[in-house]
């Protein structure tokens, strides 16, 4: 049993925000809320901001963005970094962060090893009061960055098989309609741009320890940034959105507090990433005993990630960023046909 996130990731679109996104973020400032002050949905059915999914009837209900990224840069300097901007690049990346912890609280270190992909691994226990740690993996890794492709090391089903041995389904129900709507939420630009968001389904297998199978269902997305930099998200659905589970018997829910990646190119082909989990196995299973399994999964995601991102000339990764270029300037040259008076 493992982080379970689960919207299966897609082809990245173009920037809705582009170059433009530091300028509109300085026009929408606004009071940004406390980290951990507010709820992250609500509800109340009239205080619930929704848009529709590609399935026709099917609303999600947006969360309090600028509660819910308050809460990822409180327990990620480099999330926050990303958010920030100016910190990719040569001396960016974990060398510029500014690496303090949650008002109150301490990490605790887990694991040292400078020689390694991950090469720390820290811990706030009980976070929150909601009983399971919060766990912070920080990796270095070699290959071109690209939050998309590492996104789909979690929420491809595939590519969660390669490292996850308990990964039974994980898959996107609903994808949003639109994501001009999710952005136009998030206040254009405040928090990069976009590039998917979706209600996703995971469900794992029962653990030769004997932990019985599991279920979520979670928000997910994907953020990208002008510099490059990207971060991955998802946070737990509430009970009230569980007629959005797949027909089926109910098992156990295991519930992921606060779910963040963040990603920084630190050179053309290196860059940094940071993993903090707060996740929640359900049942009366004591947190002392998940932790480790949480640990050491997310350790093994890494080591299969890292090979793929340093393949080189010809790889699966090489490939999709060749086509990705393509697709873009196919994008861009419509985009002067249209526009040209």
């Amino acid at each position: 049993m493992d982080s379970a996130h689960p919207c299966a990731a897609t082809a990245s679109r173009r920037p809705l925000v582009g170059s433009c996104a530091s300028l509109v973020g300085l026009l929408l400032v606004s009071s940004r809320a406390a980290a951990f002050s507010s709820p992250i949905f609500q509800e109340a059915a009239t205080l619930q901001r929704t848009t529709p999914s590609k399935t026709e009837g099917v609303e999600i209900e947006l969360p309090d963005f600028d509660e819910f990224f308050g809460r990822i840069q409180a327990v990620s300097p480099l999330a926050k970094l990303a958010v920030e901007g100016g910190g990719s690049g040569e001396g960016g990346g974990f060398a510029a962060i500014d690496d303090v912890a949650p008002a109150g609280m301490k990490w605790k270190k887990v694991e040292r090893n400078s020689r390694k992909t991950v090469h720390a691994i820290d811990k706030i226990d009980n976070f929150q009061n909601l009983g399971p740690p919060l766990l912070r993996w920080r990796a270095s890794m070699k290959g071109p960055a690209h939050g998309l492709m590492l996104a789909d090391f979690i929420m491809n089903n595939e590519k969660r098989a390669s490292w996850d041995p308990q990964i039974d389904n994980v898959n996107e129900l609903y994808p949003i309609n639109d994501l001009d709507a999710a952005n136009i939420a998030m206040g254009f630009g405040r928090y990069g741009d976009c590039a998917k968001l979706g209600i996703g389904y995971t469900k794992t297998k029962a653990h030769p320890i004997g932990i019985s199978p599991r279920e979520q269902l979670t928000l997910c997305g994907i953020q990208n940034f002008d510099d490059g930099s990207a971060l991955i998200w998802g946070t737990e659905m509430e009970d009230w959105h569980n007629h959005l589970l797949p027909a089926g018997e109910r098992l156990t829910r295991c519930r992921s507090h606060l779910f963040s990646v963040a990603v920084v190119p630190t050179g053309e082909d290196s860059f940094d990433t940071e993993y903090c989990l707060q996740l929640d196995f359900g049942g009366n299973l004591p947190h002392w005993m998940t932790a480790p399994l949480v640990i050491d999964s997310v350790k093994s995601m890494y080591g299969v990630a890292q090979p793929f991102f340093s393949e080189g000339e010809g790889g699966e990764l090489d490939q999709f960023l060749k086509e990705e270029k393509i697709q873009q300037a196919k994008f861009e040259d419509r985009n002067s046909i249209l526009f040209t008076p």
